[in-house]
Parts: structure tokens; sequence; C-alpha cells
């Protein structure tokens, strides 16, 4: 089924239920549409902060101690 058939497949559902129903359905539309939106700038926000450089500081640090800095080595 294409996007078009569902949704004037769903309309001809719609118009055939009481109208408490139909607000039913249109208050979990919209919660789908804010989970939605909400989905899609969590992403943006990760994305743009992937691409930053704020954090760059965490990735280049440099190695505090090496393997010659042991006193007494554990096998």
């Amino acid at each position: 089924m294409t996007r078009e058939h569902i949704i004037q497949k769903t309309l001809k559902m719609l118009q055939q239920l009481p109208e408490d129903k139909v607000r039913e359905v249109a208050d979990f539309a919209d919660f789908i549409l804010k989970k939605h939106d909400e989905y899609c700038l969590q992403k943006g926000i990760e994305k743009l902060s992937s691409k930053s450089k704020a954090f760059d500081f965490l990735h280049e640090e440099e190695d505090l101690y090496t393997v010659e800095d042991l006193k007494e080595k554990y096998k």
C-alpha cells in the first residue's frame, strides 16, 4: 500500500467513527507526531555535537602512564 492509499483508507474509517473516537485518534496522532519531532530534534543535536570541536579534548587525551612507569608487573 502506498502512503496516499493508507491516508485515504484512514480518512474513510475516521468518517465512520463517532466524534469522541475521532478525538482519540487525533490525540494519538498528535502524540506520534510530537514523538517523531523529538526524535528528529535529538538526531539533529547528536549530528551537530558530533561535528563540533567542543569535545575534541576528550579524544586527544595523552597517556599519563606507560608500561615503563610500572614498578612491578603482574602476570
